[in-house]
């Protein structure tokens, strides 16, 4: 049984149908339930709960409702994320405490709920959707609060996996460059982000959303049964420059 965040659209909705297609029964959570609604009417068996992960009371609801339903967590995809581009000049603290707290709190704390049934069965995984921005700046694309809440997963993704190593739970981290998403819409025919891409990618192009089932399901699965606190990055060569 397989849990995935920020799944009513973009890479979230495509985890969802990898896991799906691979066997898994999948909820999938995210705030805009109409949209999780039409994913699940795609995927047979697969279970919607709308939930705002940026709230603590929110996640432990939704937990509770997925072990209520579902009685145990296999697999936690924590793919909900947020980021603008802005300028450190023009950042707030909001902005910035409302990325750190959807970006990288809502991680570690569904990570923890999700990680007492599995400590308990010692079994399950855990993915945690980073960014190749969790290793190398963004500019000319501004965006302090996203690169730095990436950076903490990428981090705390290995604390993680070493404190669960022998307790038969694994958590790694996948790290995509730049796909299609909501956070990068337009990117794929403004001008300036193809040159920007080309000029900087050794493959010059955004990646395409199935080229990230391979990796998502290596995590997740038994094909990665000796792979814990990895930070898996899938980025056309990017971080190889």
């Amino acid at each position: 049984m397989a849990v995935v965040t920020g799944a009513s659209s973009g890479l979230g909705d495509r985890f969802a149908r990898a896991l799906h297609g691979a066997g898994a029964t999948v909820v999938v959570a995210a705030r805009r339930r109409e949209r999780l609604e039409a994913l699940v009417a795609d995927l047979p068996g697969a279970v919607a709960i709308a939930a705002d992960l940026g709230e603590a009371a929110e996640r432990e609801r939704l937990m509770a409702e997925v072990l209520d339903r579902c009685g145990t967590i296999d697999v936690l995809v924590n793919n909900a994320g947020v980021g603008h581009t802005v300028a450190v000049e023009d950042e707030d603290v909001d902005t910035f405490r409302h990325t750190m707290e959807l970006n990288v709190t809502a991680v570690w704390h569904l990570s923890k709920l999700a990680g007492v049934t599995m400590v308990a069965n010692r079994s399950g995984s855990i993915v945690n959707v980073a960014s190749v921005l969790g290793f190398v700046g963004s500019t000319p694309i501004k965006q302090a609060h996203y690169v730095a809440s990436k950076g903490a997963v990428v981090t705390l993704t290995k604390e993680l996996a070493l404190q669960w190593a022998r307790k038969g739970v694994r958590v790694n981290a996948l790290c995509p460059g730049w796909f299609p998403s909501e956070m990068t819409a337009g990117m794929e025919s403004d001008e300036g982000s193809q040159r920007f891409i080309n000029l900087n990618s050794p493959m010059p192009r955004l990646g395409e959303v199935h080229e990230l089932d391979g990796p998502l399901l290596l995590l997740a699965s038994d094909a990665g049964s000796f792979m814990t606190g990895h930070a898996l990055v899938v980025d056309g060569g990017w971080l190889a420059r």
